[in-house]
């Protein structure tokens, strides 16, 4: 594993540790150069996280039972919706034993996730309460679950719950003759039919590999493996019929967060958590690191900014979130 200071210069690491962003410093300081929990440093900067910056300011647009603008529309309303700040809290690394975030995550386990099969829904149901049936859709499953175990809460049993689902019902098909015969799979063509959603992929991944090694089971490292043998079968980002082809354009364009959308990046750094070094990586990595410019950091080029509660850096300009993900995935690879 190469250092930090091997793969870009000092000043950019002096950049990525400012206060002014506490989360990124959190995340440079612990992943690239490894300093344990136990370093005063970290835990002011854990409270930094808190009190500076994105994560007050999207708290402070919290409504008192826990959501944000109207409840029902948790899902639809992209991307002010309480799913929306969850992933994006959960991206900055809130604080999950704050009593403002257990609201936010109690309000999406009651809501959004469906009560029989425990899939995470884009609709609450009317009639039942907690999420439609119909609506169950995987990426927001693997967003949700990934966000959940990130903030703390995976010894939840509906956590738990979320998972199993992902175990069991998350294919990896890559064009078979036929879907398989169940409800779940012939409500939406584009997440279950005979090619699998590649961001269902991606998220419900995500998901697995957030889970620490020593407490996952065997459906869940199956599942990984599944899984993660979709994405290098495609090489990342390519077409697996025709790998000449790239699957889409705007998965080459790096941004934070992504929602509910992918990028090179993203899938990069899931591998890499996992300790994969694959071949059929090389094309990826060697466009990421095409894309670090002379100063040795990398540029925000997709964003959600003007659509979301508080914009998160600037597009076009050089980011401390892509840029530490560029790091870490280089220096883990």
């Amino acid at each position: 594993m190469k250092s930090p200071s091997e793969l870009t210069n000092k000043n950019t690491l002096e950049w990525l540790q400012e206060k002014t962003n506490p989360s990124v410093r959190y995340f440079t300081l612990t992943q690239l150069f490894k300093r344990p929990l136990t370093d005063p440093e970290i835990s002011e900067t854990m409270k930094d996280i808190m009190t500076t910056g994105i994560v007050p300011a999207i708290l402070a647009k919290q409504e008192e039972g826990g959501y944000w603008g109207a409840p029902e529309r948790f899902y639809t309303d992209k991307y002010k919706g309480t799913v929306w700040q969850m992933m994006i809290l959960a991206e900055l690394y809130a604080d999950g034993s704050d009593s403002r975030i257990k609201k936010m995550a109690e309000f999406i386990l009651e809501n959004s996730q469906e009560s029989t099969d425990y899939g995470f829904s884009y609709r609450r149901s009317e009639k039942t309460g907690g999420g439609l049936a119909s609506g169950v859709i995987p990426c927001l499953t693997g967003n949700m679950v990934w966000s959940l175990v990130r903030l703390g809460f995976s010894e939840d049993e509906r956590v738990k719950k979320g998972i199993e689902w992902i175990c069991k019902y998350q294919r990896a098909d890559d064009g078979i003759n036929k879907a398989p015969k169940l409800p779940l799979y012939e409500r939406y063509e584009m997440c279950w039919g005979k090619h699998t959603c590649f961001m269902g992929v991606v998220k419900s991944l995500k998901a697995l590999a957030e889970i620490p090694p020593e407490e996952r089971n065997k459906e869940v490292n199956d599942k990984i493996e599944q899984l993660t043998e979709y994405l290098l079968v495609h090489k990342i980002h390519k077409k697996s019929h025709d790998p000449l082809k790239i699957s889409r354009p705007g998965w080459l364009k790096l941004g934070f967060p992504l929602m509910y959308q992918t990028d090179i990046l993203e899938i990069l750094e899931i591998l890499t958590n996992l300790g994969y070094h694959d071949p059929r990586m090389e094309e990826a990595i060697e466009i990421l690191r095409s894309k670090r410019t002379k100063e040795g950091r990398w540029k925000l080029e997709n964003s959600f900014n003007g659509r979301m509660i508080k914009n998160i850096e600037s597009k076009g300009t050089e980011s401390k979130w892509v840029t530490f993900k560029a790091l870490k995935v280089l220096m883990e690879y």
